[in-house]
């Protein structure tokens, strides 16, 4: 007799044998109790999840015979019977199963519909079952409709598929529809432990733990498996001949890759990596074991203690290990590291050297202990910078308030309520301050209080050099002098303005702020050379933006300084394609392009002028006489937005 693969010979022959699908068991044994049948089935799922096992045993359930032949419609088949024993050898004359993958058009699904005009010749119901029914033509579900939606009473379908969304609406309307899960590995692995019992085939149990994740849901495949484990182990299913057959990691060299990467060891990651490569073990196996252990080590960083766990399993006391090794923030971090870096495998030309920048992306991106973050080095880098502060014909400061300038990180400035407590407000026009480290800082007009005479700003050290002399505003002879304000050794003391922001300052205003439009005589100039580039068209699409969007900061004789907000313009083709431009329209000098911030543009300036075009048509309108008549008499309104300067 020849031999009987595992996954035919163990294959279910009733619904108590079927394993990990009990929402469909039971719906299926409660509907055949109490004889509430549907007249079209469809099961869903992956391959191997049971699908046309649940089928034929549905199908015994309907035309079971008992042992005595006196039996009815039944949730528990005999298996014994003439029904039974024919459906399990697929000689049932009235089941029929149809591959709709190799006969999927409308002339194979209507011989199939012909038969159903014909009672059973030897059970109770005809079936007919057509599996992967999605790879059916559009014309043979149409075909199968009417009779679908209502077949003689004798008559029951079953339909099975892997893909769902490929079965149209309408059939599936008409089907009580049943999803059959994907198994999960303890699942899969205490079935191949009582398979394995009965033939007497001895297993270590973390040989059972590969096969069963290599499933990946699928019982029909772990047989597979274990059929062609059984045989490359000549009987016997030990780890190390199932993971070399399958082309597993060890996991040894995962907790060593993991502890490495815990460590900040970039040696040990780097020779592990070279030791994968000569063993010629998987790439992808290796992301997906470390993905694999990285998810139980979150478990164990967010549950504890609690978190379920096997006793068997002897990997656990390792993965609690480093669970307690590794921060909960890098154990996120190396997961999702590893889960996106198997796409890179293949786009790199070597997939071991493409491992290796996976497992070195973390360290990459792992803080390391003292390092100072990247912002606060920002932060330090700016304060540090020497200041100069534009001179002003007004003293400034609001009562009681500290705000600081854009761009800049100032102290905290002495309240000028607790100085000046009658200070007269005076307007004051926008102030620019430009930095050495940094863009042009603008802040916009605001209310400022006059400090009477004798007062001092708060200072601010800022270079190398030690203050000597307080800094005073309005002073004069007959009052007291002022507390001198010693500045730290080695500094130089410069004054600062105080600068309180307005109430009610919303980020729109902000945003204002940021947009307005300080005019420079290297602005005008540039200008005027854009406009001539754009109306000539010598310049068009990036290399238009790059100079409306670009702000002339100085002028040499063979060289030019752009600044810009946006680093996306500045490209080396569309810096050289500019060039090449202002070189055609007698100006042959090169470009040098910095980031910063931007207050005299050609797009600001066109949007200036935009503005107050639009402010004369509005003007224009709201003061003619008809329009103020029609506002006062009748409450009309100008709709916002409808005015357009011709």
């Amino acid at each position: 007799m020849s031999y009987l693969v595992l996954a035919r010979k163990y294959r279910p022959r009733n619904f108590t044998e079927m394993v990990g699908q009990d929402h469909v068991v039971q719906a299926l044994t409660n509907a055949l109790t109490t004889q509430r049948l549907h007249h079209a089935y469809l099961f869903t799922g992956t391959r191997g999840v049971g699908k046309t096992t649940v089928s034929r045993i549905l199908a015994k359930s309907l035309n079971c015979q008992g042992v005595d032949g006196s039996g009815g419609i039944t949730a528990t088949p005999c298996g014994v019977c003439s029904a039974c024993a024919d459906i399990d050898s697929g000689r049932f004359v009235d089941y029929t199963e149809l591959d709709a993958a190799s006969n999927r058009g409308v002339d194979e699904v209507q011989a199939l519909l012909e038969q159903a005009v014909y009672k059973p010749v030897q059970g109770r119901f005809k079936v007919f079952m057509i599996d992967e029914v999605h790879m059916l033509t559009n014309t043979a579900f149409n075909a199968m409709l009417k009779t679908l939606e209502e077949p003689p009473e004798y008559l029951k379908f079953v339909l099975a598929t892997t893909d769902p969304q490929k079965v149209p609406v309408t059939v599936l309307s008409r089907c009580l529809q049943f999803n059959l899960r994907p198994m999960a590995p303890e699942t899969i692995r205490e079935h191949l432990t009582k398979v394995l019992e009965v033939e007497q085939v001895s297993a270590e149990v973390q040989a059972l733990r590969l096969l069963a994740r290599a499933a990946r849901g699928s019982m029909r495949d772990a047989l597979s498996l274990t059929d062609q484990a059984i045989a490359f182990g000549s009987g016997q299913l030990q780890e190390v001949t199932v993971r070399q057959m399958l082309g597993s990691v060890d996991r040894s060299y995962v907790f060593r890759l993991i502890e490495a990467l815990a460590l900040g060891d970039g040696k040990t990651v780097v020779e592990t990596s070279e030791t994968l490569r000569l063993n010629g073990l998987s790439a992808a196996s290796t992301l997906e074991e470390m993905s694999t252990v990285l998810q139980r080590m979150a478990v164990l960083q967010a549950v504890g203690p609690a978190a379920p766990a096997d006793e068997s399993d002897p990997e656990a006391a390792d993965t609690a290990r480093l669970a307690s090794l590794l921060a909960a923030d890098e154990t996120q971090l190396l997961y999702s590291i590893c889960l996106h870096g198997r796409a890179d495998l293949g786009l790199a030309p070597d997939e071991y050297a493409a491992l290796t920048m996976v497992l070195l992306r973390l360290l990459a991106f792992k803080p390391q202990s003292g390092a100072i973050p990247l912002a606060e080095k920002k932060t330090l880098n700016s304060a540090s910078a020497p200041m100069r502060v534009q001179p002003m014909a007004t003293p400034v400061s609001a009562a009681g308030a500290k705000t600081p300038t854009s761009g800049a990180h100032l102290p905290s400035a002495v309240p000028v309520s607790a100085i000046a407590p009658a200070a007269s407000v005076v307007p004051r026009p926008p102030v620019v301050q430009p930095w050495e480290d940094g863009p042009l800082a603008s802040t916009p007009a605001q209310e400022v209080t006059a400090i009477p005479p004798g007062q001092v700003l708060t200072v601010r050290s800022s270079g190398s050099e030690q203050a000597e002399e307080p800094a005073h505003l309005y002073e004069d002879e007959n009052s007291p002098p002022a507390p001198v304000i010693q500045a730290p050794a080695a500094t130089k003391v410069v004054a600062v303005p105080v600068r309180t922001q307005a109430e009610g300052r919303s980020d729109a205003g902000a945003t204002q702020a940021s947009q307005v439009l300080l005019p420079t005589e290297e602005g005008d100039f540039w200008h005027a050379t854009v406009q001539q580039l754009v109306q000539a068209e010598s310049i068009t699409a990036l290399v238009r933006e790059l100079a409306l969007q670009s702000q002339l900061i100085a002028r040499d004789t063979d060289q030019w300084l752009l600044r810009l907000e946006r680093e996306s313009l500045n490209q080396p083709a569309t810096r050289d394609r500019l060039t090449i431009a202002l070189a055609a329209a007698g100006f042959p000098v090169k470009l040098a392009v910095e980031v910063g911030r931007v207050t005299d543009s050609p797009s600001r300036r066109n949007a200036a002028a935009s503005a107050e075009k639009q402010l004369a048509a509005e003007k224009i309108i709201t003061d003619h006489p008809f329009v103020q008549s029609m506002v006062q008499n009748f409450g009309a309104k100008i709709v916002p937005g409808s005015l357009r300067p011709l």
